[in-house]
């Protein structure tokens, strides 16, 4: 994070059924703390209620469901950040779909939000201004895919389970998944998608099947080129 930028909180408070009904409240404390909240801030706090209905996201390690590829309407902003930042477009759909269903009003219990269901500490990291953008969202998403793809040498395991658990997480656990069932579940998920994704991809490029040293592919699905 960069010095003196203020850390972001979200604060889910009710079940997610009413923040669906009443919405989400976006306001920033003294200290310069951003919050999101389902419940009306208190008192004479200036927020902003963000528009549209808001759904609970589904939960990371939940089996596979929903669409077998990205709606049309956000595929030029998947390919245009997997190729800026050197992630595999496929892992991008991947993560996109077993995060939040391709739902962009997604939030989670925890309070990530958006297509990749970010984290509002991560988002501001990312330089992400409105988490609910469906191109910032997804520019930051695989911003940080990047970053933890330079973390971890391009390892793309460790990078999902770090998406999933955090990088000190998979650090800790001595580099590899952390022993959480919900970690390891989510890497399953994520792979499955992502070899989903790339033979989708490879039958509508009409390309033969054989592997490639290009960095903006995935040997076996356990690399990604770092830089």
């Amino acid at each position: 994070m960069r010095p003196g930028l203020a850390l972001l909180t979200a604060l889910l408070m009710l079940p997610m059924g009413a923040a669906a009904a009443e919405g989400i409240y976006r306001y920033v404390e003294k200290d310069g703390t951003i919050v999101y909240t389902n419940v009306p801030p208190p008192g004479g706090k200036r927020a902003k209620r963000l528009k549209g209905t808001f759904t609970q996201a589904q939960a990371p390690s939940a089996p596979v469901r929903g669409r077998a590829s990205a709606p049309a309407d956000l595929e030029p902003h998947i390919v245009t950040a997997a190729k800026r930042y050197r992630i595999p477009a496929p892992l991008v759909r991947a993560i996109m779909h077993a995060e939040s269903n391709f739902d962009s009003n997604a939030v989670s219990p925890k309070g990530a939000c958006g297509l990749m269901q970010l984290m509002p500490q991560t988002a501001t990291e990312m330089y992400v201004k409105d988490i609910f953008d469906e191109k910032e969202n997804i520019d930051g998403g695989v911003r940080y895919l990047r970053v933890l793809a330079n973390q971890f040498e391009g390892d793309m395991v460790k990078m999902i389970a770090a998406y999933n658990a955090g990088p000190d997480a998979v650090r800790r656990n001595g580099g590899g998944i952390p022993p959480y069932e919900e970690t390891q579940e989510y890497v399953r998920k994520v792979l499955q998608l992502y070899y989903h994704y790339k033979e989708r991809e490879r039958l509508a490029q009409n390309e033969p099947r054989e592997a490639t040293n290009d960095g903006d592919d995935a040997s076996d699905g356990a690399g990604v080129g770092s830089r």
